[in-house]
């Protein structure tokens, strides 16, 4: 009460100074004191017989004797009363009232000057105190703290390097603020920064006092742009409202005082780029439609994490599209971009195509005169179009009209194809990117090849891998890349035919900036064409393809090209690109002097053991088998000499000289470098263990490789020696009774056949039921060819059936 805050107020007070001003307070006079509290009356009240107390007090006093089953009597004389009646004592209140008045404002002037004076912090604090209490009483009391001008005394006290008048001072703000018109006084100069400073982490007791003190004051519409103006207060009360770590009050009062602040667009917008979306998306859907213009542009402005894509999708998707449906030219430009914003993450994309933005996007795209989006929104609205394509949606079942056309309708890529051709490089980028994105699925790119060679577009494709701009080169080298499978031999031609194509994707894997998507797109459409077209591999040889993919895989394995996310495809590329010199080795002196220079066959060998790159393991494993399949024809045969007359006559005179070092299988002087010798390089143990793969293709390869060692030109009985050393033969055996696809079937059982041609070896398998039971299986199901090999190995095996106690002994 008053007088507890006067004598407190008094008894801090030690200069001359302060003993002058205690004389300006005015002493408690008895009669203004009720007899129940003790306390300075507020409400005063006479009873019957004369009496006065305070009204609440009284009240009570009578309520006690009547729950006693007493008559009510007066508490200072003990007497019955006849009559509760209460009589105001208006002229004693309006004195208390009076005398209230005059000790606040003598109790305020000393606060003013108790701040203003450079007092203790015991003096300030007590002074604080007061002036809470002050501004608790009434609104009157708050205007006559802000009339005696001690709001901004109290924002300096937030400068005080006392913690505790820190905390004192930003409550009495907190309080003063509750009233609407001290709340400008409160935020008038820098008291706005001062209070945000102690929403830090460093001020962590004065957190929860300045959050609230900010939340008051953001009550007021005026005051929330200036609020929001502080550099960082929105980031800071977006963590706060966020965190796990605050107390709740203070996360509470943070989450409202942003509601608050969410009433200007400016910090609408703050928050929108520090992750809270929902006050802007609550104006895109229920704002004016100038307001959602204008939250439409800004979410096309902004950078979105993918969960909150996927959750303003799912907010405002639904009104984006019909705005792109219906809207101006002005509202869809906005549209776009927010559009544009929220449809790069697979997810959102989806919840888009869910939503209906495919038929008014491709009717923008397409559509021409005076409704036509001019170039730069179409650029926007193809590149809207190629974030939903890569989303991998099921295009083929999207109906875009009446018609049930979808997107990857003949005419509808026709008419894309077309646009790809008259637009400029942006629009031509994000278009090829579309294609790219259709062609990427098995389930639509069948389509797009129809649709590209019904229109002839084949040579403007490939006329953009020279686009000056890199981005379109890659789009369209990722494009061709993609249909090579489909019209592989159609690329190569168009690619041999068309001047200047096949030296531009050169120059593109020779540079030598690191390794780039570019290049690694680029050295893979090389890699999909045609093994068997000879012509167009003469003429990436006469280009010096060769030399570049030599050198790039040697400065890959040596660690000298700096590696990224491209490095893997980029190496497949190349090793791939670089087999195909082995297919054309037979009778071309230069392509073999070149393998022998770069000693090809021991870097395939060492590409062989490069697990977890099953391309180029396989590519490797091919390029073994072309060598190999010509060592016969390199390897240097000793001349005999021819036996003399009396030799002749008289055998047993001498005896044919002895040759060392010739290779058990080809019969001459080999290595690996000058014959592709496997036996030399080797490479025989390497290519068995990718016999294990668990990759199909690679497994083919390597068996492929390891037949040539069966060869009818070599010695197969050394072959298969050569195999078993190798402990190659049980997983031959075993890719025979897996039968895991056609192709290696047929490889086992030719390899097999000639294997069970060594008379040991038959004998051994003819008791294995496994190996039987595959070849018969071979010879019900597989081929003509297939059937007559394994009919032979069967026979084989039926050869020696004497001899199978023999080998159970063996075995033993």
């Amino acid at each position: 009460m008053a007088e507890n805050w006067v004598d407190s107020f008094n008894l801090g007070r030690h200069s001359d100074e302060s003993h002058h001003d205690d004389s300006r307070v005015e002493p408690i006079y008895e009669a203004f004191l009720c007899s129940l509290t003790k306390q300075v009356m507020h409400d005063p009240v006479t009873i019957e017989n004369g009496q006065t107390f305070e009204r609440e007090a009284i009240e009570e006093w009578f309520k006690k004797c009547r729950d006693n089953g007493r008559m009510p009597t007066c508490p200072l004389t003990n007497k019955e009363l006849k009559s509760t009646e209460l009589n105001p004592s208006i002229a004693l209140r309006n004195t208390i009232e009076e005398w209230t008045k005059r000790n606040e404002i003598a109790q305020l002037d000393k606060a003013c000057r108790t701040l203003s004076l450079g007092s203790s912090d015991v003096d300030v604090l007590q002074s604080l105190n007061f002036i809470i209490y002050i501004c608790q009483k009434s609104r009157s009391s708050k205007h006559a703290v802000r009339n005696a001008e001690l709001i901004p005394m109290i924002a300096d006290m937030l400068k005080s390097s006392n913690r505790k008048i820190r905390l004192k001072a930003l409550e009495t703000l907190r309080v003063a603020s509750e009233e609407d018109d001290n709340k400008e006084a409160i935020a008038a100069g820098d008291t706005i920064r001062r209070i945000v400073k102690f929403l830090s982490p460093e001020h962590s007791q004065e957190t929860e006092e300045a959050v609230s003190l900010l939340y008051e004051l953001s009550k007021s519409e005026t005051l929330c742009e200036k609020i929001g103006g502080v550099s960082g207060v929105i980031l800071i009360l977006v963590g706060m409202a966020s965190s796990k770590s605050e107390k709740h009050l203070t996360i509470e009062r943070a989450d409202k005082t942003l509601e608050n602040l969410g009433k200007s667009e400016n910090n609408v917008r703050q928050m929108a780029e520090n992750g809270r979306l929902q006050p802007l998306l609550k104006l895109l859907l229920e704002g004016s439609p100038e307001t959602q213009l204008s939250m439409a542009a800004y979410l096309g402005e902004l950078v979105l994490s993918n969960d909150v894509k996927v959750f303003v999708a799912q907010t405002a998707g639904s009104v984006l599209v019909n705005v792109m449906k219906s809207g101006s030219k002005q509202a869809r430009e906005a549209a776009l971009k927010a559009l544009n914003q929220i449809s790069s993450y697979e997810a959102s994309a989806k919840i888009l195509i869910h939503a209906g933005i495919l038929p008014p996007l491709v009717r923008d795209l397409f559509m021409v005169g005076i409704n036509q989006l001019p170039m730069r929104l179409k650029e926007v609205a193809a590149t809207v179009l190629a974030n939903i394509v890569s989303s991998g949606a099921n295009f083929e079942s999207i109906p875009l009209d009446h018609d049930r056309r979808t997107l990857v309708s003949e005419d509808i890529v026709h008419s894309l194809l077309h646009l790809i051709s008259n637009t400029g490089p942006a629009v031509e980028c994000k278009l090829l990117q579309v294609l790219v994105g259709l062609t990427s699925s098995s389930a639509t790119v069948l389509n797009i090849v129809v649709a590209i060679k019904s229109s002839g577009a084949t040579i403007s494709i490939i006329q953009f891998v020279e686009a000056p701009q890199r981005d379109v080169r890659v789009a369209s080298i990722k494009l061709l890349n993609n249909i090579s499978p489909y019209m592989g031999q159609e690329l190569s031609d168009a690619l041999r035919e068309t001047a200047g194509q096949i030296s531009s994707l050169i120059n593109i894997i020779a540079d030598d900036s690191g390794i780039s998507e570019e290049q690694a797109a680029a050295v893979g459409l090389l890699a999909d064409l045609p093994e068997s077209d000879s012509v167009l591999t003469r003429c990436l040889l006469d280009e010096g393809a060769f030399r570049i993919a030599i050198s790039k895989v040697t400065s890959i394995r040596q660690g000298i090209t700096r590696g990224g996310r491209f490095a893997t495809p980029f190496l497949e590329g190349l090793v791939s690109v670089l087999s195909r010199l082995t297919d054309i080795l037979e009778g071309e002196p230069e392509i073999i002097a070149l393998t022998r220079e770069y000693n090809l066959a021991s870097l395939y060998t060492d590409l062989l053991q490069m697990n977890g790159l099953d391309k180029v393991q396989r590519a490797s494993a091919l390029a073994l088998r072309n060598l190999s399949r010509q060592t016969k024809l390199l390897t240097r045969v000793p001349v005999v000499p021819e036996p003399g007359f009396f030799r002749s006559m008289f055998s047993c005179a001498g005896k044919q000289p002895v040759i060392t070092g010739l290779c058990q299988v080809h019969h001459g002087f080999c290595s690996v470098k000058e014959s592709f010798c496997l036996l030399e390089g080797k490479a025989v143990e390497k290519l068995v263990a990718c016999l294990d793969h668990t990759n199909e293709k690679v497994v083919e390869a390597a068996l492929a490789a390891l037949c040539t060692l069966l060869d009818d030109d070599v010695d197969i009985e050394q072959g298969v020696s050569v195999l078993d050393g190798a402990d190659g033969i049980k997983p031959i055996l075993e890719i025979l009774q897996e039968n895991r696809t056609e192709t290696l079937r047929q490889q086992a059982v030719w390899a097999v056949e000639r294997i069970l041609r060594i008379e040991e070896i038959a004998c051994e398998v003819s008791g294995d039921q496994n190996v039987g039971t595959a070849l018969v299986e071979a010879f019900r199901h597989g081929d003509y060819r297939t059937r007559q090999i394994a009919e032979r190995a069967l026979k084989h095996v039926d050869k020696l059936p004497n001899f199978s106690g023999i080998f159970t002994k063996m075995g033993q």
